[in-house]
């Protein structure tokens, strides 16, 4: 074990973080941050790759520990697209993962790899517009000549990573998001770069490194510019949503729910994930393992929007009381609506407002744990061993007396937290105040310094925490009833919602 300061970058869509963290402890010491930003419309978002740099200076800046820190590493939005050329200069604005343009692309390269099943067997993940393999193609498709120019094809993270050391690397992670890493496989997969819609030479991309792998040493240059010492180890980096799976020291039979603008569901799991629906994507994790992960489109703010209409706190809820709200006032993901629109149902002349707010809780709750048993499904059952230092042993719990961890914006709230427990039936635990996407990339950063694996690095951080944290909400009986009555109302009503939201 390593004592000492470690940092670990979280850069995001809209700013990074950075946390300073005690590499034999995990105690946050200092944190910093900074904005970037993201333009675009009509389904356009992008961000000057550059920029990102300069928010981490800032934000390390900001730290005022950065003479002081002995190893870093980076964690940041999956998917994003940056192209670069001989020199590792950018051609053109990032492409983010929330860009939508590459729609019809990622639609063709479905079929023309035969179809989702053949991508969820071969790669783990079947295209959508979210994933860089669909906005290269796009890339191609509308700007052929910035891709002929392309030396050199990155993630947001492999560009902060390479600006550090001078090396063009990534991780398994991260890569498991482009759509031309194999998870399964666990390499490029030569059929899908040499799709006539991607034609990408393998020589262009990162190489992917192993999760207790070091991506080199800060070169003198980025040190001079960040306030860092020369030679601080560097490691491998990920995506966001594995960052926060190694920041919470997550194991298999463990359940997350992210509850957020939209909401997100995964698990860690000891073999890799093909769902032939799309609905799961079957990510590699930070550890060697695999991160089974959905999302639902209509979480936090679809509830808000709903106690605004109301004109209610967003607590202030009563027993729904036969009322139903499906709240897919963006379309759905899980299930998959993409052109439905938001409805209530069972309304009575005493139907109390508190009412409908509650009914909408329920209702994106219930999204979120349709979307959590598919992804149960693919990460099977299972538990995981970590020797940590002095040949300590730890073990996860089995799936059954596992809580729901709730992390994101909501879990704090009492509603969420509240419905969560009433409709899953299971023990709720709740991580608030912690930037879990730059703690697991500190947590990379330690193990680096130590020569441990990432995965005991954070259950000795969790460990620490856990022996002070609030006490698990216990299980309480599901309310099974309520669950029924979404489906079956979202199953009648599904041909009037997607006919009269269409657009």
């Amino acid at each position: 074990m390593a004592d000492g300061l470690v940092a670990g970058v979280d850069c995001s869509t809209q700013g990074t973080k950075v946390l300073v963290v005690e590499a034999a402890t995990g105690r946050v010491v200092a944190e910093g941050r900074a904005a970037h930003d993201v333009v675009g419309g009509g389904g356009a978002r992008e961000s000057d790759p550059n920029g990102w740099w300069t928010a981490l200076r800032e934000a390390l800046a900001a730290t005022g520990v950065t003479r002081s820190i002995r190893a870093i590493s980076v964690a940041g939005q999956q998917h994003g697209l940056v192209v670069e050329d001989e020199r590792r200069r950018v051609l053109r604005p990032a492409v983010l993962w929330n860009d939508t343009r590459s729609a019809p692309d990622a639609a063709g390269l479905v079929e023309a790899m035969g179809g989702p099943g053949e991508w969820a067997r071969r790669i783990g993940i079947v295209p959508v517009a979210s994933f860089t393999v669909s906005k290269w193609a796009w890339l191609r498709r509308v700007s052929p000549e910035v891709a002929a120019a392309a030396r050199a094809v990155r993630l947001p993270h492999d560009y902060l990573t390479e600006r550090l050391t001078g090396r063009g690397v990534t991780d398994r992670g991260d890569a498991s998001g482009t759509g031309w890493w194999s998870v399964p496989g666990g390499r490029y997969d030569e059929a899908v770069l040499s799709l006539a819609g991607v034609d990408l030479d393998p020589a262009l991309l990162a190489e992917v490194l192993g999760p207790a792998d070091v991506a080199g040493e800060v070169r003198a240059e980025a040190a001079a510019e960040l306030g860092l010492r020369a030679g601080v180890l560097v490691g491998p980096g990920t995506g966001d949503n594995m960052g926060a799976a190694l920041g919470l020291g997550l194991e298999p039979g463990e359940s997350v729910l992210s509850l957020g603008t939209s909401g997100t569901v995964f698990e860690v799991s000891e073999r890799a994930a093909a769902d032939p629906t799309g609905t799961v994507a079957g990510f590699a994790d930070a550890t060697g393992r695999f991160l089974p992960l959905a999302c639902t489109l209509n979480c936090t703010q679809a509830v808000d929007r709903v106690a605004a209409w109301l004109g209610l706190d967003r607590e202030a809820v009563a027993p729904s009381d036969g009322v139903v709200v499906l709240p897919y006032l963006d379309g759905e993901r899980t299930p998959n609506l993409p052109d439905a629109s938001g409805a209530i149902f069972g309304l009575r002349h005493g139907t109390a407002p508190g009412a409908i707010l509650m009914a909408a809780y329920e209702g994106a709750l219930v999204s979120l744990l349709d979307a959590l048993a598919a992804v149960s499904e693919q990460a099977g059952a299972g538990s995981a061993k970590c020797v940590a230092p002095g040949g300590h042993v730890s073990a996860a719990g089995t799936k059954d007396a596992a809580p729901l961890t709730l992390i994101g914006g909501g879990a704090q709230g009492a509603a969420w937290q509240s419905v969560a427990r009433r409709l899953s039936g299971r023990p709720i635990r709740v991580v608030a105040g912690l930037e879990l996407v730059a703690l697991g990339a500190a947590a990379q950063a330690a193990a680096a310094l130590a020569g441990e694996e990432p995965a005991c690095v954070a259950r000795r951080w969790r460990e620490a925490r856990d022996a002070t944290a609030a006490p698990l909400q216990p299980a309480i009986p599901a309310d099974s009833a309520t669950v029924y009555r979404h489906r079956e109302i979202r199953r009648l009503a599904t041909a009037a919602l997607v006919g009269g939201g269409s657009r």
